[in-house]
């Protein structure tokens, strides 16, 4: 699984001009699935995800996480995270899940996440989507459980 984390102000994301999902202060997650990603690796994505040190305390140091500062969730399915460009210049997404597992695997990182975090928000997965958001920083992070937990 691959993550974009962006911490935010605010976030939201619409479908066809309605929104569908949002969040206050926190974190804007983009979640890409790949062919051998597991529901473990989804739980223990979102079990590092929401215990990051990432918000700043008192003295101004990323010393406090999401669920330290009540901080809200807003993540949305995106596959082309996967993208390959590593030939021509159209993007190959053969590394990106087919929909179904796919689907399974960002539900149940959602779920997961629910565990630590009181307002988990999500878009609507396969749907054409926009997003908008205030960054917070901007701090934004990649997280690559190929990277984090090989």
């Amino acid at each position: 699984m691959r993550a974009l984390v962006q911490r935010v102000k605010e976030a939201a994301v619409r479908v066809d001009g309605s929104v569908v999902g949002s969040c206050g202060y926190g974190l804007l997650v983009l979640l890409g699935v790949t062919h051998d990603d597991t529901p473990e690796l989804a739980k223990r994505l979102a079990d590092k995800l929401c215990r990051l040190r990432i918000f700043e305390d008192e003295q101004g140091k990323t010393n406090l996480s999401l669920t330290d500062v009540g901080g809200e969730l807003l993540v949305v399915s995106q596959f082309t995270l996967y993208a390959d460009c590593k030939r021509g210049l159209r993007p190959s997404f053969t590394q990106a899940a087919q929909a179904a597992p796919a689907e399974q695997l960002y539900e149940h990182f959602c779920s997961a996440c629910k565990a630590h975090v009181a307002h988990v928000d999500q878009g609507s997965f396969g749907a054409m989507m926009d997003i908008s958001l205030i960054a917070s920083g901007p701090f934004s992070i990649w997280l690559d459980t190929d990277e984090l937990f090989s």
